[in-house]
């Protein structure tokens, strides 16, 4: 990794956590430390489910649970059971108490006025710039938080991104897409040594996957390549087609190829950009209309 670049985000994160006032021990000059005033925000008048919120903030269980013991210790959040009628302790669920209401809507107003703050001393172009800025930093910051892993094809998180991947294709095919039409891939060629079926999550929930299958003396396979459209544009379907590729080669393949719809224009266009060219059909899927193979 270029030192240059590591050390630019070095600067940029140590003057955003000054300027968003990260460092102070009352944030927005409420009393409490950054963390506890985001637990609050996240519970919201809705209240949360302890889980999500762990979820939702990347916490540690032990940290999540000392913040919410001092919310609670201030009289601004209360957490129980989900169902205290069915005496469920199983789902916990943090809701704000009357003060914490009030605390909330307090933060609220603070975090406007504060927003204006970092606005006002600018001109109104710098504005739009400033806020283009971060509105790509977040989205950039977005898929750097995407986890690409192994993941067991009968997952049932697996299986909902299958039936994603069923749902798109279907809108975009012209005759739709029957998968019992299709060639089958079994659960057992995306498992190894036969094959791998990979995961992408963002905080725990899936938002893009794909497989592929390690063929004996036959180039490797990529199937169900799928991005959600909650992540598109984040580059995260050429990461997935890498670490395909990746794991593919570490095991001693040296080419792969895949087929796909000419519907699927976006894919078309990834993969040729990729270093796929296109081959005579090696298989008879109805859905396809161009093959593509790589050496790796």
């Amino acid at each position: 990794m270029d030192v240059e670049l590591i050390a630019a985000v070095r600067r940029f994160n140590r003057t955003v956590t000054q300027r968003v006032g990260a460092l102070d021990d009352g944030y927005m000059a409420r009393g409490r430390p950054l963390a506890q005033a985001r637990l609050l925000w996240e519970i919201g008048p809705d209240g949360a489910e302890v889980a999500a919120l762990r979820t939702r903030l990347g916490l540690d269980s032990g940290y999540l649970s000392r913040l919410l013991r001092t919310l609670e210790s201030d009289g601004l959040v209360t957490v129980g059971p989900a169902d205290r009628a069915a005496g469920d302790g199983r789902v916990r669920t943090a809701t704000l108490t009357a003060a914490g209401r009030a605390e909330w809507t307090e933060l609220d107003t603070r975090s406007d006025e504060f927003a204006w703050s970092i606005l006002a001393p600018l001109t109104a172009s710098h504005r739009g710039r400033l806020v283009t800025a971060m509105a790509e930093v977040e989205r950039l910051l977005m898929a750097s938080m995407v986890v690409v892993g192994p993941c067991p094809p009968a997952d049932p998180r697996a299986r909902a991104c299958v039936r994603a991947y069923a749902r798109d294709i279907a809108r975009r095919f012209d005759d739709g897409y029957d998968p019992a039409l299709s060639r089958p891939v079994r659960d057992d060629d995306l498992v190894p040594p036969a094959g791998v079926f990979l995961l992408a999550t963002l905080d725990s929930e899936p938002v893009g996957c794909g497989a592929v299958k390690l063929h004996p003396d036959a180039p490797a396979e990529i199937k169900r390549v799928w991005v959600s459209d909650t992540v598109r544009g984040l580059g995260l379907g050429r990461r997935i087609l890498h670490e395909l590729e990746r794991y593919a080669a570490e095991r001693g393949w040296t080419a792969v190829r895949l087929d796909t719809n000419r519907n699927l224009t976006e894919a078309i266009a990834l993969y040729r950009s990729a270093g796929y060219r296109e081959i005579p059909p090696f298989n008879d899927e109805r859905y396809a209309h161009h093959w593509f193979e790589k050496t790796l």
